[in-house]
């Protein structure tokens, strides 16, 4: 076998190895981030299950109010996860705050009692 022969021999095990490769690959799971899962939004009850990465809530319906539990009612933080979702935060003393897709918000002088998906993204 001459030389270029060889050459392109290999190289096309090469490119059908790779591609073999390719195929048997698995998609990375899809956490965006402090611990939440995407499409969610999560939130942390405490300073140190936000430094955890450890949500005690989570959330992804969309378009109408969601009272929290007792598992997110009180948190100090929340993240929103999603690409394309605001996330519109209600409070005890009835004002609200729109959440962008994809940021986090300190919420821990206030008390979130209601959440609301919505889409566009900056609510």
């Amino acid at each position: 076998m001459n030389l270029s022969r060889k050459l392109l021999v290999t190289a096309a095990t090469l490119a059908m190895s790779a591609g073999s490769l390719a195929l048997t690959t698995t998609q990375a799971s899809a956490v965006s981030g402090k611990g939440c899962d995407w499409p969610k939004v999560c939130f942390y009850l405490t300073q140190a299950k936000w430094n955890a990465n450890s949500p005690t809530a989570a959330f992804q319906d969309m378009d109408y109010w969601q009272t929290l539990g007792s598992q997110s009612r009180g948190s100090k933080w929340v993240w929103n996860s999603r690409n394309d979702d605001g996330a519109l935060l209600h409070f005890t003393d009835g004002h609200t705050m729109c959440l962008s897709a994809n940021s986090y918000a300190y919420v821990g002088g206030y008390t979130v009692d209601k959440i609301k998906i919505v889409n566009p993204a900056n609510c």
